[in-house]
């Protein structure tokens, strides 16, 4: 059979078969999910935390230094989504993505956002401990929620997990925001069922509100930012 048949063979079967689709209560794992048009549907809270700069920290910086930085990052944002019982599903460079369940997920997901933003001025202290560099990390962290389609993609023996919903899309669009010093960003449907404990902080006996509105113009809709961390103990 020549490449092209083979091809043709297989698109016939992507394109020709039925899924075979079930709701999920916990995050699956990849060997959960077949390769062919077998799926998981289930109601999400996507978190992508995704590194600043990081093309210029390459270009401009000892590759020693900018694994460093690169390491220090994920390790510490895969800390923070866990202590808030996130599940980490896919590396892509220097971002990491996120799932979170259950009844508090926009929650959970909100506040790992502001441990994240607390972590990172940590990660610059011990950085600059150890290096003399004019470098300062930054990055922005972007969450929403919607129901997910899970699905298997590749080819046998080189295949990962794919997230096709919104919250998957706009996460990631939400976390390529640059707009210093805001680095957490959430759509309106979070913000609207999220707890009031990750929207307000006590300052001089007053409730502050941590997020302002903003108006996405890429995507013609409400979103809102923070400038604000939440330190973990």
């Amino acid at each position: 059979m020549s490449f092209e048949s083979d091809l043709r063979k297989k698109l016939g079967e992507i394109f020709g078969t039925a899924w075979e689709i079930r709701d999920g209560k916990v995050v699956p794992e990849p060997e959960d999910v077949a390769l062919g048009k077998d799926a998981v549907r289930l109601d999400g809270t996507v978190l992508y935390a995704d590194l600043a700069d990081s093309t210029d920290m390459v270009k401009s910086k000892k590759p020693e230094f900018a694994a460093e930085v690169y390491k220090a990052y994920l390790d510490s944002a895969c800390r923070c989504i866990r202590q808030n019982d996130g599940v980490i599903t896919a590396f892509d460079g220097d971002r990491v993505m996120a799932v979170f369940l259950g009844d508090s997920k926009n929650t959970a997901a909100v506040r790992s956002a502001l441990n994240i933003k607390w972590a990172v001025s940590v990660v610059n202290e011990e950085m600059k401990k150890r290096w003399t560099t004019d470098f300062v990390l930054r990055q922005c962290v972007g969450v929403d929620t919607s129901s997910l389609f899970v699905a298997k993609t590749g080819i046998r023996g080189s295949n990962d997990l794919v997230w096709v919903g919104r919250s998957a899309n706009y996460a990631a669009k939400l976390s390529a925001l640059r707009n210093p010093p805001y680095s957490s960003w959430v759509t309106s449907e979070i913000y609207e069922h999220m707890h009031e404990s990750v929207k307000y902080a006590k300052k001089d006996g007053r409730d502050i509100n941590m997020w302002e509105r903003h108006y996405w113009e890429e995507q013609s809709m409400t979103i809102y930012k923070s400038s604000w961390h939440w330190a973990i103990s």
